[in-house]
């Protein structure tokens, strides 16, 4: 994990996920990559919009950057991530500051390609709906694992990791990408809710392949007990004391989870640890 991607923003919710990007970061000798997107509409000078107007609004993006830059600075302050040029040498935690025009959602999607990881803050602001946006372009354009963030800042990340098994491709691919936290963690649980599984190995099989790697793992089978399976996982997880958790994204569509809810559409948007994904 020795490159991160930080779509930032100058709010709270970007405060709770530069602190994960900054704790992942000290954890590997990383470096955090935030990412300012000016997200400038698109306005035709004409004599009803004079040119005046179109100038004040790149002079007010202009000065809103600044100020998100100077945040994401005094963020960096509690981690003593020092700013440095991504190519620097890897013996210590470091930062830098990108901006681009357009829209967020595709650049992260395009430029995230790049990177080892990609963080995305989690926003419950009834009118923040581009995070999930930018998150699921994470997810199936990137090809890279997806960390979002919780509302609240992590003090630890990647001790204690519940892994929410449910026998798919996508989840063992969220294994496999996830190896350097697992393998640096001091207590790891694979998960199995009872009836939220399609057809694949079991969670002890998974568990011992991964203390074969070195990795302090057991497994558990949980029952569902009349909560979703997506419900199931996050109590579960929160029980056994964990900081982090690992998901597997979108085993059933999107659009399906969309209209009928699934387990990633509610661990998504509900949970209350950060969570690393890959689809």
């Amino acid at each position: 994990m020795q490159t991160l991607l930080l779509p930032y923003h100058d709010d709270a919710f970007c405060d709770a996920a530069l602190a994960a990007a900054c704790l992942t970061a000290q954890r590997f000798n990383g470096h955090v990559e935030a990412l300012y997107v000016r997200e400038v509409p698109q306005i035709i000078v004409s004599e009803i919009i004079p040119a005046a107007y179109v100038t004040q609004i790149n002079d007010q993006t202009g000065r809103s950057a600044e100020t998100a830059r100077a945040h994401f600075a005094r963020g960096l302050e509690p981690f003593k991530l020092r700013m440095a040029e991504l190519d620097g040498p890897a013996n210590a935690a470091t930062a830098g500051w990108r901006e681009a025009t357009g829209r967020e959602s595709e650049i992260v999607g395009d430029h995230g390609r790049l990177f080892d990881l990609i963080v995305v803050a989690r926003s419950d602001r009834p009118n923040a709906a581009g995070w999930r946006e930018t998150a699921e372009a994470a997810l199936f354009d990137s090809g890279r694992p997806v960390l979002v963030a919780a509302a609240a800042a992590p003090s630890v990340l990647g001790e204690n990791i519940v892994v929410a098994w449910n026998c798919s491709t996508e989840t063992a691919r969220t294994v496999a990408f996830g190896m350097p936290f697992l393998k640096q963690a001091k207590k790891v649980l694979v998960l199995t809710v009872e009836g939220g599984t399609v057809p694949g190995p079991s969670g002890e099989e998974v568990a011992q392949h991964l203390r074969r790697n070195g990795v302090p793992a057991t497994a558990r089978t949980a029952p569902a007990s009349g909560r979703s399976i997506g419900q199931a996982m996050l109590a579960e997880a929160m029980a056994a004391g964990a900081d982090l958790m690992f998901k597997g994204a979108y085993t059933q569509s999107r659009l399906r989870q969309m209209i009928f809810g699934g387990a990633t559409d509610h661990i998504l948007t509900a949970a209350m640890l950060p969570v690393f994904f890959t689809h």
